[in-house]
């Protein structure tokens, strides 16, 4: 079994649930995506270009966008940055939270820009 695979599958609820669910949406969406273990936590990339990771921190799970530089303002409500320079992330506490259609949509302008950098050059 992949390693990241097994990372998720070890999750307590509803945390394992929410992993789950985002990897058939990041799968589903993404379909020549590669599910990694890196950093001691599921990271999906694109040839050697990553995409996201899925993290369990505190009470929520964080999925990190590293090319956030380059997502258009209107995500802004959603992503959430802490002091971060180049990751911006959504945060889940439950299945619900999860807005497939917002989540989609990230992932896919994410995609659209995966050849450039993980800074905006202006």
């Amino acid at each position: 079994m992949n390693p990241a695979e097994a990372h998720i599958l070890k999750q307590s609820e509803p945390f394992k649930s929410i992993f789950m669910h985002i990897q058939v949406l990041v799968e589903h969406t993404l379909p020549e995506v590669d599910l990694l273990y890196k950093w001691r936590m599921p990271c999906y990339y694109i040839g050697k270009r990553p995409i996201c990771y899925i993290n369990k921190t505190k009470d929520y799970v964080d999925v990190g966008f590293w090319h956030s530089a380059h997502l258009s303002k209107k995500w802004d409500a959603y992503l959430i940055t802490e002091n971060r320079k180049v990751v911006k992330s959504l945060r889940y506490k439950t299945l619900e939270d999860i807005d497939d259609a917002v989540f989609i949509s990230i992932l896919k302008e994410v995609d659209s820009f995966k050849e450039k950098g993980f800074y905006r050059k202006n």
